[in-house]
């Protein structure tokens, strides 16, 4: 390709351009959602990730681009900046991934899972979790206006110590409307659990937060 010129490519191009889209689409899809860099977990015996392996915004690891890291990122996210990977206690933003469940399965839309958020999060300002359709990365279109719980929302019932039971399935639990995200039937979903100003019990990982389970119903 070349500035000002058109591009015309031959069929013979053409044919090995439209299998460069697949097999890269293919490729991003499973270092984003199967992901085999040990780095990529939050806990070693868990399934949250991190979506900045290494802890760097711009993906380098003594000085080379690690570009698997950055493909993680961007297959799933548009922009990133410092305050979103630097350990800044208070400032800023950290997120976590969940691609599967506790049982290392992809979320089923039909089936119904609880995350039980522990209290005490350790939060400056507040904490968040918003669910995606994982063939678009954007956020999944429901019924509600958005797919998300948030520490902020007024009717978020809590447990008498203080954590929080998130509720994700497509239909709510009776009871529990208000800590209820719905999913869709047929489509599989991805979530990702934020914290802003986050503070140190997050980075010294002296505070956990669980994998989430499929529920019994």
């Amino acid at each position: 390709m070349v500035k000002g010129k058109p591009f015309a490519p031959d069929a013979h191009t053409k044919a090995i351009l439209t299998d460069a889209v697949a097999v890269g689409n293919a490729t991003a899809r499973t270092i984003d959602f199967a992901n085999r860099n040990p780095a990529a977990l939050i806990y070693p015996d868990g399934h949250w990730t991190t979506p900045f392996i290494g802890g760097s915004y711009e993906w380098l690891n003594q000085g080379a681009r690690n570009f698997d890291a950055r493909t993680m990122f961007f297959y799933a996210a548009t922009i990133d900046t410092p305050a979103m990977a630097v350990a800044m206690p208070g400032i800023g933003s950290q997120y976590a991934a969940a691609n599967v469940d506790a049982a290392g399965k992809p979320f089923d839309g039909a089936k119904h899972y609880v995350l039980r958020v522990p209290p005490n999060v350790p939060v400056k300002d507040f904490w968040s979790v918003v669910i995606y359709d994982t063939q678009t990365r954007s956020m999944l279109q429901t019924d509600q206006r958005f797919p998300s719980l948030s520490s902020e929302k007024q009717s978020l019932q809590k447990n008498a110590d203080g954590s929080v039971d998130l509720f994700f399935g497509p239909s709510a639990p009776v009871g529990h409307e208000s800590n209820w995200v719905q999913t869709i039937p047929g489509k599989s979903w991805f979530t990702i659990f934020r914290l802003y100003g986050p503070l140190q019990p997050w980075f010294d990982r002296s505070w956990r937060l669980p994998d989430i389970a499929q529920a019994n119903t």
